[in-house]
């Protein structure tokens, strides 16, 4: 893979910044399931999403998702 795509092996939490068709840039936030040097594979929230290695401006490891916040009772 490219020196500028740094990942962690496959089941990690990985955030991809990737350039779309327009130019403009977005993030892939999600587990890895795999990557080769022409593809990254993220699923996230908004699903699968298979990246061009050519496309990707940063890419790292994360710390999983805070725990769900507490409801608040109305006694409080």
């Amino acid at each position: 893979m490219s020196g500028l795509v740094n990942l962690p092996e496959p089941g990690r939490r990985v955030v991809v910044r990737y350039l779309l068709p327009t130019g403009q840039a977005t993030d892939a936030l999600g587990e890895l399931l795999s990557a080769d040097d022409t593809t990254v594979v993220v699923d996230g929230k908004r699903g699968v999403e298979r990246i061009a290695v050519a496309d990707i401006v940063a890419a790292k490891e994360v710390p999983p998702p805070p725990a769900p916040r507490r409801a608040r009772s109305s006694s409080e």
